[in-house]
């Protein structure tokens, strides 16, 4: 897929590991259609799963895949990275990013804080032809606010140390039931929230049949949004617990 020229289209998504959270039918061929016809830049996906058939099985042209990534990617977006957070002995889940841009590096962090909910923080670099290092970060935060403290203090230690300046992106699913990720890392590492900035609220994206609260968010720095978009109702209910967030942000 061509890269927008003058604009940057995001798109965050907890795809439930590819199968429909209320049938368990695998769903991931639907997930792929549609996040294709967003035609999003960057895709921040979490609770996808790595390697091996586990992910894949019902699917046509499995075979030719290794794992949901590289199913989802698949001649579309060049480059990705997968951070694994949960290992199992079928496999494993964790988050990713695919990119229309050639990645620099990346690292995925274990923000674990309980042996119950294993969590990671991927942190990748692309290069991007207007922005040159734009730095990204895809996580999945836990259930409950103690550990989410702890992990979005993990996230401003990574940004400070790492990313004290320039363009980032930060998106992902902050099971933020109480929001107060904003108050907690928006000053520090000085980023602001997409929906918040454009809407004065956050995006409702869970349950995606019926949107009550605000899990997911874009937060960016170094860049404008000029338009942010839940993606409610068929099909996209069909599919994931959780809606998926796209935002454009305008290239200065």
């Amino acid at each position: 897929m061509k890269a927008h020229q003058n604009n940057l289209r995001v798109l965050s998504y907890n795809i439930h590991k590819g199968v429909c959270f209320y049938s368990r039918k695998q769903v991931l061929s639907n997930i792929k259609s549609l996040i294709r016809e967003v035609g999003a830049d960057l895709v921040f996906l979490q609770e996808i799963r790595g390697q091996g058939l586990l992910g894949l099985h019902d699917l046509e042209d499995s075979e030719e895949f290794d794992s949901q990534l590289e199913f989802l990617a698949d001649s579309v977006w060049e480059h990705y990275a997968y951070g694994k957070n949960a290992v199992y002995q079928e496999g494993s889940h964790g988050n990713a990013i695919l990119s229309c841009f050639p990645v620099r590096q990346w690292t995925n962090l274990d923000i674990s804080t309980n042996p119950l909910e294993r969590r990671g923080l991927l942190h990748v670099s692309v290069v991007h032809p207007n922005l040159g290092d734009l730095h990204l970060v895809c996580l999945h935060l836990n259930l409950l606010a103690r550990g989410r403290r702890q992990q979005l203090d993990r996230l401003i230690q990574r940004i400070s140390e790492a990313v004290s300046e320039g363009p980032l992106l930060v998106a992902g699913d902050f099971n933020d039931w109480a929001q107060g990720a904003s108050r907690h890392i928006g000053e520090r590492i000085r980023v602001r929230e997409a929906f918040q900035t454009l809407h004065g609220r956050y995006a409702r994206s869970f349950p995606s049949l019926h949107p009550l609260l605000c899990l997911d968010r874009v937060y960016y720095r170094g860049l404008t949004p000029i338009e942010a978009v839940v993606m409610t109702g068929s099909p996209w209910n069909r599919l994931s617990d959780h809606a998926a967030l796209v935002v454009d942000f305008k290239l200065q």
